[in-house]
């Protein structure tokens, strides 16, 4: 359908670009069995992409999205896939709740690359922070950064106590005072 013919259109006009990895949204392991989404991959035009990316503003574990993106990849040529890190640290909420649940934390730092021969990274793809929308609770409209939410997410991520610094070096809270570098 005319939805499917944009993406793949989307896909090979990126796919111009030398510089540019293009990956398709591939939902998350809780919403469609792995071979539904592997058939919207494919009519997406997944084969000319870079791969799919999963987890995208959701909450689902690392490893439950590795499984399925391995299935998936399986079902259309083996593509390479990313996982969205940014707010999966544990898990989804209890009673599948989306949108703004509370006690949620940060997963994995974004890291490239990945052990597995088939993710290419764990991103933060959702802003960490940014709201889902009003839910109901007071919380601001959908889209927009929400510091009190982003507080939470990294308070309550499993590295909160020591975050390691990109560059290898200590991080501000890991150095002792008076000391540099």
């Amino acid at each position: 359908t005319l939805r499917y013919d944009l993406l793949g259109y989307a896909v090979r006009r990126l796919n111009s670009y030398p510089a540019i990895a293009t990956y398709l949204d591939g939902g998350h392991s809780g919403w469609h069995p792995a071979a539904t989404m592997a058939a919207r991959l494919k009519k997406a035009n997944v084969v000319g992409a870079r791969g799919f990316a999963l987890n995208v503003s959701n909450y689902r574990t690392t490893g439950a999205e590795v499984s399925y993106g391995r299935a998936i990849s399986g079902a259309i040529g083996w593509k390479r896939f990313v996982v969205d890190t940014s707010r999966n640290g544990l898990g989804p909420a209890p009673g599948g709740a989306w949108c703004n649940p509370a006690g949620r934390a940060l997963g994995a730092l974004p890291l490239t690359p990945v052990s597995d021969g088939l993710v290419d990274a764990l991103l933060w793809v959702k802003r960490p922070g940014e709201s889902d929308g009003e839910c109901g609770r007071g919380e601001p409209a959908a889209g927009t950064f929400w510091p009190d939410y982003a507080i939470g997410l990294a308070g309550l991520a499993a590295w909160a106590s020591s975050p390691p610094h990109p560059s290898g070096r200590a991080s501000p809270r890991q150095r002792r005072p008076g000391r540099v570098g």
